[in-house]
């Protein structure tokens, strides 16, 4: 028996926000890269899909796992990554932990505070990052800026699709107490533009997520991979580009998401910036944040 995939949205790393296993990754390690994408981007698929019930959602997780470690062949999904896995000797560890972020999504719509935010992203964002860095052979030192730089990437995420979330999936991200806080609740989400409290709300949002990048960006400069490297910098450059327009911006009217023409220009300065930086023995992330109308 296999999984029905009619579930799925048809998204792929292309779609995405920041590189995945992008061309500055060294091509004997993108192949796993982009089979525990497509393993996320499935159970992702399923547990955000409207027209699935909730024991449905929960039924594709389980056969995910269970074809993960190798009790079925059920998800198709989770072949690639397994025969990866197996290949490379690395653990499921970090595909299991985004199972139980997805699994949190079928059954709590709602999160309190920054802390509980941060709690999920431990298990939604960060086995990510751990996962490239196992399959790169880094130290497990570098979890820390990674696990900084992923939670990052996915609070901004978060606050770009507040109201889409909202709507279409009733799922709030934004935490409760927070909106409180600034005078506001979460019927504010559903209205065409962000009253003066809610917007007050997302800025502090995202200037709190701004905190998470001075760690983020040690992880360029502390990871051995050269190519590795650069990547993380294009993804750090990419996020402060982001968190500057979430400062600012309004993303229930706002344009916030990068065009991919100005993304890739970013992405070069910040790739060349990188190579500048290790050449010089000063393994850093840099770019300029001057925000414009790209």
């Amino acid at each position: 028996m296999t999984v029905d995939t009619k579930y799925k949205s048809g998204k792929s790393e292309r779609d995405e926000n920041f590189p995945v296993a992008s061309r500055f990754v060294a091509p004997r390690f993108r192949a796993p890269i982009l089979a525990f994408y497509r393993f996320a981007r499935a159970a992702d698929d399923a547990a955000d899909n409207p027209k699935l019930d909730a024991t449905s959602k929960l039924a594709i997780l389980s056969a995910l796992e269970d074809t993960l470690l190798g009790r079925s062949d059920a998800a198709g999904d989770a072949v690639p990554l397994r025969a990866e896995l197996r290949a490379r000797n690395l653990t499921a560890q970090h595909a299991l932990d985004l199972l139980k972020a997805f699994r949190q999504d079928v059954a709590k719509s709602r999160y309190n505070t920054w802390s509980e935010l941060i709690e999920y992203c431990r298990y939604s964002a960060m086995p990510v990052g751990r996962f490239v860095l196992d399959v790169h052979g880094e130290a497990r030192s570098t979890w820390e800026a990674s696990d900084a730089l992923c939670t990052a990437l996915q609070i901004i995420n978060h606050l770009q699709d507040c109201a889409k979330d909202n709507r279409d999936l009733d799922r709030v991200y934004i935490p409760l107490e927070d909106l409180a806080k600034h005078g506001t609740e979460v019927a504010a989400l559903a209205r065409p533009k962000a009253s003066p409290q809610l917007l007050a709300c997302l800025h502090s949002l995202a200037d709190r997520t701004a905190g998470l990048l001075p760690e983020a960006s040690l992880l360029p400069r502390n990871v051995a991979d050269l190519r590795l490297s650069v990547e993380t910098s294009v993804i750090v450059a990419l996020a402060r580009k982001l968190l500057a327009r979430l400062k600012t911006r309004d993303p229930l009217t706002d344009r916030v998401h990068l065009s991919k023409p100005y993304a890739a220009s970013i992405a070069a300065r910040a790739a060349a910036a990188a190579l500048v930086g290790r050449a010089a023995g000063k393994r850093g992330s840099y770019e300029i944040v001057k925000d414009d109308a790209a």
